[in-house]
């Protein structure tokens, strides 16, 4: 039987809430405990000592307020130099508020002893549920369509705190960036980068005094997590106007550097070689600094030369197509056109072109 580790990050909890949470955790079977206290006020030393009190339970403190991602790396690094993963699956991670039940945590337990192939399970909250306060309800599910549309995965709860971990994934997620709430997203896109499985588990529904209890900063850390989980499409945003102007500068640089040919025969060779040079250095910057790929150059550039014709296909399809259909302006549909071919071509190059990662 795996002795799995739940991690509890802690600042200035609810005191009677933690003290009857943990003491019902041991009841069901939980023999490590590790509670991060993550830089409490003084008021909640005596809490912490009384918890210390459980032989399945342990306190790592921090002497102020690192944050919730700092407490999370910090408690993985010591389940394992202080417990050893041997006989362990991995680690479950709790809010300190009481928002997890019992149940939950030993069903994602459960889960994770049952694998035969690692897995990152997280809690699935419903956020239909007349119990969820609205910031938190639409928050969430904007934040999970922005997360389907650039990675591709649909996940219904993104900012869930229960989390199963398991303990093959635990070393690379210590290394990411991020010291608050932004961490949890991170790890989210790191594994939708890197292709970890996931699996998402419906658990209970539960919030108390509208979400008082919180210390996620609504602004703050909602910039935080949508600068991280737009920051690779940004880098493909600026690559593909960079690579515009390139393309153009060139143009002008050939077309007068050839005025003494003939015009058409000028502009078909400054259009070729302008376009030849920008979708390279296009490809170098996408392949090093966008998707930050190790895989075989040359077959990677086939698979992106391939993409770029398929999509000038699709994009000279479509504004034929939808001219028929709807008879706008064909600049306007153009545009409406290439904008949506732009994010599929993201995608397709995430998943296909630079698939292999550093």
């Amino acid at each position: 039987m795996y002795k799995n580790i739940v991690i509890i990050p802690a600042l200035n909890p609810p005191c009677e809430i933690l003290k009857k949470y943990i003491a019902s955790l041991i009841e069901h079977g939980c023999e490590r405990i590790l509670i991060v206290d993550d830089g409490s006020s003084a008021d909640y030393k005596e809490m912490f000592s009384f918890l210390e009190t459980y032989k399945e339970v342990r306190i790592f403190r921090h002497v102020v307020n690192l944050g919730k991602g700092r407490a999370l790396k910090n408690a993985f690094n010591y389940a394992f130099t202080e417990w050893g993963m041997e006989d362990c699956a991995g680690v479950i991670t709790v809010d300190s508020d009481g928002q997890h039940t019992v149940e939950d945590v030993v069903a994602l337990q459960n889960e994770l002893n049952r694998q035969t192939a690692p897995a990152l399970l997280l809690g699935m909250r419903d956020f239909d549920d007349l119990n969820v306060p609205f910031k938190s309800r639409y928050g969430n599910k904007i934040t999970s369509g922005i997360f389907k549309l650039l990675y591709g995965i649909k996940l219904k709860d993104t900012q869930t705190g229960l989390r199963g971990i398991p303990k093959e994934y635990l070393l690379q997620y210590m290394d990411l960036d991020g010291e608050r709430f932004e961490y949890e997203m991170n790890m989210l896109i790191f594994g939708a980068i890197h292709k970890h499985s996931m699996k998402q588990i419906k658990i209970q529904t539960v919030y108390f005094n509208n979400n008082s209890e919180t210390h996620f900063r609504p602004f703050v850390d909602s910039m935080k997590i949508y600068k991280l989980i737009f920051s690779g499409f940004f880098k493909y945003l600026f690559a593909s106007l960079s690579s515009a102007i390139i393309d153009l500068l060139m143009f002008h640089m050939m077309t007068g550097f050839l005025a003494s040919m003939k015009t058409e025969i000028a502009i078909i060779i400054s259009t070729v070689i302008a376009r030849i040079i920008s979708s390279l250095y296009n490809f170098l910057l996408n392949r090093n600094v966008v998707f930050k790929s190790a895989g075989n150059t040359w077959k990677q550039m086939i698979r992106y030369y391939v993409l770029c014709f398929v999509q000038l296909c699709c994009s000279a399809g479509f504004v034929v197509l939808l001219n028929c259909l709807i008879g706008w302006d064909k600049t306007f549909e153009k545009l409406i056109v290439d904008s949506v071919l732009f994010v599929i071509s993201y995608r397709i190059q995430r998943s296909w072109v630079f698939k292999e990662k550093k």
